[in-house]
Order: structure tokens, then C-alpha cells, then sequence
């Protein structure tokens, strides 16, 4: 059995390769969501331009992961 790990760095690895195996499940998710976000806002009380311009955005939109930054950005909030 694997030992629990100890360090925020032993944290940041195991998250990081967490991430690394679930990344492509992660932005197939948010592709398959793009329907939905763009439904649900549909549903608000604003105007035409405002939907128009929220659909705009969400189909141009791309999904990117960066295990580096996730990594980085984690030990530096975890040691504050």
C-alpha cells in the first residue's frame, strides 16, 4: 500500500497526476456542457444582443488545462 503523501509537494503531484488522467474527460465534459450553458441563459430575461453575444462567446470558446499552472498555482495558495 502506497504511503499517504506528506509534503505540499507530495499533494501537488498526486493532484497533478490526477488531473493529467482526467483531462481529456474534463474538456469533453465542458464541450458536452456548451449546449446547456447556452439553454440556461437562454432562459434569463435579457435581451437579444446579451444572448446573442453569450452564445457568440460559448461556441468560440475552448477548453485548456495546464497541470503546470494548476500545480503552481496550488502549492502558492496552500502556503499561504
Amino acid at each position: 500500500m502506497a504511503m499517504a503523501p506528506r509534503t505540499l509537494e507530495e499533494m501537488a503531484r498526486v493532484g497533478y497526476d490526477k488531473l493529467v488522467r482526467k483531462a481529456a474527460q474534463i474538456t469533453a465534459s465542458w464541450t458536452a456542457a456548451k449546449n446547456r450553458m447556452i439553454s440556461g441563459y437562454e432562459a434569463l430575461p435579457f435581451g437579444p444582443t446579451r444572448k446573442s453575444n453569450f452564445r457568440a462567446g460559448i461556441e468560440g470558446a475552448t477548453h485548456r488545462i495546464d497541470p503546470e499552472k494548476w500545480r503552481r498555482n496550488w502549492v502558492a495558495k496552500m502556503s499561504e
